[in-house]
C-alpha cells in the first residue's frame, strides 16, 4: 500500500476557463486556479498560447462563433480577453470587446456552461462632481453610451443584464474593476500621471482608488471559488486625494475651469490629436471610487493598497510623456503643461505635426 501523500481527486470540481490568458490579468488568473484542489481543470483561451504550466491551452479568437466547440466541458468561463488602450482604433476596439462579450455569452449558454463572469470596469458608474464617494455595487449606471471606452462596457453590461432573457439557465455575472494598474496596463488613468503636472478641475476634489491586476485575479478567484454573486466591484481600501497623490507622484497640478478643460479636449480629439473622448477625462477630473462590500464580505483583501498601486503606475510609465492622453516628447510635453490649456492644445498639436512630418 502506498504511504506518500496522494493528491485529492477533482472529480467533483468545475472546469474554469479563463480567456486572455496569455497575458496580464488573464495569464495571472489562470496561474492561480490551477493551484486551486476546489478546481478541476482549467481551460486557457487566447488567440495566442502562453506559458501557464498545468493549463490546458485552446487557441481561438472570442469573437470566433466556433468558439462554444471549445467549452463542451466549461462549467464557469471568465472573459478577460478586453482591449483597453487609447491607441486602439475605437470601432476596432469596441468590436474586440463588445463582439467579444456577446460571443463568449452565446457559446456558453449553447454549450450548456452554467456560469460566464465578464469583467467590466467601475467607469461604468461615470465619474461626476456629485459622485458618492464610495458608491455602492449596485448604483446606478450613468456613464455616458458613446464610443469611449466606457461605451465599450456599458454595452457589455447590457448584455449580462439581458442574458437570463435570451439564454435561460445561464447565469451571468459583472465584475467591476476600479482604475486598472500593473505591468502592460496602458489606460486613459495611466496616461494621466504620464503628464509633466496633473490636470484638476476647479470645484472638484478625485478621489483615486486603482485596482492592481494580481488583485483583480485574485478577486476573481474569490468570486468563482466562493460563488459570489455580482455585481462585484474590486479596488484599494479607501481613496487617495491629491496631496497624497503629490506626493507619491513628486508632480505639482495645475487648474482649469470644467469648461475649458472638457471644451478643449473635445475640439482636440475632432481633430484627430487626442485618442480619447472628453469624457474620459471625466474619470480624471471626478470621484469613481466604489465600495467592494460583496469581496469584502467574502474575506477577500487586495495586495496592493491604492498608495502602492500608484508606485506601480509611476514605475511603469517612467520616461513617458503624455499630454491629454497623446504621447509626445518630453519637451513637448513640459511645454504644453507649463501654460495651461491653450497652450497644451498648441504643444499637441505641434508635436503631432513633427511625427507626421518624420514618418513621411
Amino acid at each position: 500500500m502506498a504511504t506518500g501523500k496522494v493528491r485529492p481527486r477533482r472529480s467533483k470540481g468545475p472546469v474554469v476557463a479563463v480567456t486572455g490568458a496569455a497575458s496580464g490579468a488573464g495569464r495571472l488568473l489562470a496561474a492561480r486556479l490551477v493551484e486551486r484542489e476546489e478546481i478541476r481543470k482549467v481551460v486557457a483561451i487566447d488567440a495566442h498560447r502562453g506559458d501557464v504550466p498545468g493549463a490546458t491551452w485552446r487557441v481561438v479568437d472570442i469573437r470566433d462563433p466556433l468558439l462554444s466547440n471549445r467549452l463542451s466541458d466549461v462549467d464557469v468561463i471568465i472573459n478577460l480577453d478586453v482591449e483597453h488602450s487609447p491607441e486602439a482604433d475605437a470601432r476596432e476596439r469596441r468590436t474586440h470587446n463588445v463582439r467579444g462579450a456577446q460571443t463568449v455569452v452565446t457559446a456558453a449558454a449553447a454549450a450548456r456552461v452554467r456560469r460566464v463572469i465578464l469583467v467590466t470596469s467601475a467607469m461604468v458608474y461615470g465619474a461626476g462632481p456629485g459622485n458618492e464617494v464610495p458608491l455602492p455595487e449596485d448604483a446606478p449606471l450613468l456613464a455616458e453610451a458613446n464610443a469611449s471606452i466606457a461605451g465599450d462596457f456599458l454595452e457589455m453590461e447590457e448584455l449580462a443584464a439581458n442574458a437570463p432573457l435570451t439564454h435561460p439557465g445561464l447565469e451571468v455575472t459583472v465584475v467591476r474593476p476600479a482604475a486598472l494598474v500593473g505591468p502592460g496596463v496602458d489606460t486613459v488613468v495611466t496616461r494621466h500621471f504620464e503628464a509633466p503636472r496633473l490636470l484638476s478641475v476647479k470645484g472638484s476634489t478625485p478621489g483615486w482608488q486603482f485596482c492592481h491586476i494580481e488583485d483583480l485575479a485574485s478577486a476573481l478567484e474569490t468570486v468563482v471559488v466562493q460563488d459570489v454573486a455580482g455585481p462585484v466591484a474590486v479596488g484599494g481600501e479607501g481613496w487617495l486625494g491629491p496631496a497624497e497623490v503629490a506626493e507619491i507622484t513628486g508632480k505639482r497640478g495645475f487648474e482649469l475651469p470644467a469648461a475649458l478643460t472638457f471644451g478643449m479636449a473635445q475640439r482636440l480629439h475632432r481633430l484627430g490629436m487626442t485618442p480619447a473622448p472628453a469624457t474620459d477625462l471625466h474619470y480624471v477630473a471626478y470621484p469613481w471610487v466604489v465600495d467592494c462590500a460583496r469581496l469584502r464580505a467574502a474575506g477577500w483583501k487586495p495586495l496592493h493598497d491604492n498608495a502602492a498601486a500608484l508606485r506601480a503606475v509611476m514605475e511603469e510609465t517612467a520616461g513617458r510623456h503624455a499630454v491629454v492622453g497623446r504621447r509626445v516628447g518630453g519637451k513637448e510635453a513640459t511645454m504644453a503643461t507649463a501654460a495651461g490649456a491653450t497652450v497644451a492644445a498648441i504643444g499637441a498639436a505641434a508635436a503631432i505635426r513633427r511625427a507626421r512630418k518624420r514618418r513621411r
